[in-house]
């Protein structure tokens, strides 16, 4: 053979292996990715909700369709699993979602889904309640409505927590329903990936013009920009 020709085999072979490597690769992304999703006690959104909307219309399931895997639901799987052959063990995963009909690329829509709702939620409670604040400041506003989701005397959801009666301003005089900006929305993400200015704290407001005499019976941890934070 050729030298010529040994260099176009070589570079032939060496491009399919490259293909080769690369879909390989792609392929196990693809099971980790199937494998590692599934449902259990504390998950919550769409794909758990359609989880009971299923079980309940089949006769499993005898609680709400409110999207959070509880004790009812959990239950209801494993009477589901156990009629039907599957590891009893009360997770929706791969093998017990499949035959429940809710296929993998359902459930990475639906993920997907709730990740943009809340970003775009906390970001539209941050605009309404903070825009003109400080950067930090917005991302603090942020923390505090996860903190919230996270303390056991407030909802324990995004959407809980911002529409609580009474809870903040900006859904009592609309203005949650603006359209939140760009830098509301990266505060949002912030906060989302665990940046907390307020070190915890689960109430804030601005000192000129609060009245309520139990809001400042609060300990005010830190002051950022024009709201002070307390716990």
């Amino acid at each position: 053979m050729k030298q010529g020709n040994k260099k176009w085999w070589f570079s032939i072979c060496i491009m399919l292996l490259s293909v080769s490597i690369a879909s390989y690769t792609y392929f196990l992304s693809q099971e980790t990715i199937q494998v590692s999703t599934y449902y259990s006690w504390g998950s919550r959104g769409d794909t758990v909700r359609e989880i009971q909307r299923r079980l309940k219309a089949w006769g499993y399931y005898e609680g709400n369709v409110d999207g959070i895997y509880g004790y009812r639901t959990w239950q209801a799987v494993r009477k589901f699993q156990q009629k039907h052959g599957l590891k009893v063990d009360g997770i929706a995963g791969r093998n017990t979602l499949e035959k429940i009909g809710i296929s993998s690329y359902q459930v990475t829509q639906a993920v997907s889904t709730d990740a943009n709702r809340n970003v775009y939620l906390l970001a539209a409670a941050i605009y309404g309640e903070s825009r003109g604040e400080p950067y930090v400041g917005q991302v603090a506003v942020g923390a505090v409505v996860l903190n919230r989701v996270r303390h056991a005397s407030f909802p324990n959801s995004i959407a809980g927590v911002v529409y609580q009666p009474g809870a903040f301003d900006a859904v009592r005089d609309g203005q949650i329903n603006l359209t939140p900006d760009e830098t509301a929305k990266k505060a949002a993400r912030d906060a989302l990936n665990g940046w907390d200015p307020t070190g915890g704290c689960i109430y804030y407001w601005n000192p000129a013009t609060a009245t309520s005499k139990w809001i400042w019976s609060r300990p005010i941890v830190t002051q950022i920009g024009r709201h002070v934070f307390a716990k």
